[in-house]
């Protein structure tokens, strides 16, 4: 299974302290073994699926994407609820 990640992805990912990565790391081994784990989304981002999961007790929003033609998952985006799904849509939309 191939897993990309998009430009915003990975400048969210270059914030994080090492401990925090980890988290995510467990994170992305949870949605590459059950790709159907996040919630799916409808409307304006019905492509989309969004894992929640804990990081230092904050809850955090991974979107990604499933594509089952070559089985590989795009990561889309990664932070705190407040305007996640508003910034999401403009990384939809591009």
């Amino acid at each position: 299974m191939r897993i990309l990640q998009t430009n915003t992805f990975k400048k969210a990912v270059k914030k994080l302290p090492a401990n925090q990565k980890a988290n995510l790391n467990q994170a992305i081994k949870a949605i590459t073994a059950n790709p159907y784990i996040g919630v799916a989304k409808t409307g304006d981002l019905f492509s989309a699926r969004i894992y929640k999961f804990s990081l230092v007790n904050q809850l955090t929003l991974l979107a990604y994407t499933y594509n089952q033609v070559d089985s590989s998952i795009i990561l889309l985006a990664l932070g705190s609820h407040e305007n996640f799904y508003r910034d999401l849509k403009i990384i939809n939309n591009l």
